[in-house]
């Protein structure tokens, strides 16, 4: 059985000096879901982990967990369940009697446990591994016996605090595909810590990011991309475009020309933001303006594996960037124009 898990107004703060590590977080993850917390290192990330798990207290605010303030409740008792960047695994146990271990100290018999085991080590596709020693296996089957025994111990919510960082790509993209088995079968809450974004798109139902102790925006995981709540969030999405102008008649105008925004945009000054893949790039053959879109040059093609990305110049100095399909034929100098389409458009504060 899982359970929801709400931070209202958290704040941390360390040692004498009373350094802020959360300022006022509020947070709500729904029964069932997985919400990926994102943000650079030192952001604070893992303190909310740990405030939800009982290993630090709150200086301020309250967590509840499936709807009761746990203020108080010591972390073995909140059913929750923590996994590390480390795997910290019990070396001198068995692979099956590390996942059976709390299932053991709860009074289950020794074979109860084990049998219990299996169906976790089953789950995350190690079922022919338990009498094997933790010495004997590779990092990414060190974090599946990390999870199983997590999951092992009937949690309500499973906290991962990237767990997967140390892994190559190949071995994460395994890891990603298991938590998917893993929610299919179990259907855990589950809050992921992570710095990187493509992990967190991949698992997560949600997005929450946070920047300086502080919660810029959690939402799903498209309008985190398409519709960021700052030009902050934006950039730790990845964002590369950033457009200063104002918006008056639902069109952001600046020295690019005027760009139609969605209905209800705020008028006023405003930072036209839009992902770089989102932008249509075409080949310009004549010298008239577009009434399409933006008409600039190419300055710059890069490459990256199988993208490539061009950078558009402009008459005033400005650039955009966006993304081009394969064989598009660009080349630097070479007149484009660019489309902007409107669903793609997001305008956020200057």
């Amino acid at each position: 059985m899982s359970a929801g898990v709400l931070l209202h107004e958290v704040s941390k703060s360390f040692g004498a000096a009373r350094t802020p590590a959360l300022t006022g977080v509020t947070l709500a993850v729904a029964d069932g879901s997985c919400t990926a917390i994102l943000g650079p290192s030192g952001s604070g990330k893992s303190t909310i982990l740990r405030v939800i798990a009982g290993l630090d207290e709150v200086s301020g605010g309250t967590v509840h967990v499936d709807g009761v303030d746990v203020a108080g409740v010591p972390s073995e008792q909140r059913g929750i369940g923590l996994v590390f960047q480390r795997p910290l695994l019990f070396p001198h146990l068995s692979v099956l009697d590390n996942v059976a271990f709390s299932h053991r100290v709860g009074g289950a018999s020794r074979a109860g446990s084990r049998r219990h085991a299996q169906h976790y080590l089953d789950l995350v596709q190690l079922g022919g591994f338990g009498g094997r020693p933790i010495q004997a296996l590779s990092g990414g089957q060190e974090q599946r016996v990390a999870i199983a025994r997590a999951l092992a111990a009937a949690p309500r919510v499973l906290l991962l605090d990237e767990p997967f960082s140390a892994l190559d790509p190949a071995l994460r993209e395994d890891m990603h595909l298991l938590l998917d088995d893993v929610r299919s079968a179990l259907s855990p809450t589950i809050i992921l810590v992570t710095h990187d974004r493509e992990e967190a798109a991949a698992v997560a139902d949600r997005i929450a990011v946070i920047h300086n102790g502080a919660l810029l925006q959690h939402d799903t995981v498209d309008r985190i991309y398409h519709r960021p709540a700052s030009t902050r969030v934006s950039r730790l999405m990845g964002g590369l475009n950033e457009i200063p102008g104002h918006v008056h008649g639902a069109m952001h105008v600046s020295p690019l020309g005027q760009v139609p925004v969605s209905p209800g945009t705020p008028e006023g000054p405003g930072i036209l933001v839009i992902r770089h893949e989102a932008i249509e790039v075409s080949r310009c053959t004549d010298n008239e303006p577009s009434a399409s879109g933006v008409v600039g040059h190419v300055s710059r093609v890069r490459q990256f594996g199988p993208r490539r990305m061009v950078t558009v110049t402009f008459g005033d100095g400005s650039e955009l960037f966006a993304a081009l399909p394969p064989g598009d034929g660009m080349y630097d100098g070479c007149r484009v124009v660019l489309t902007l389409p409107t669903e793609a458009v997001s305008v956020v504060p200057r």
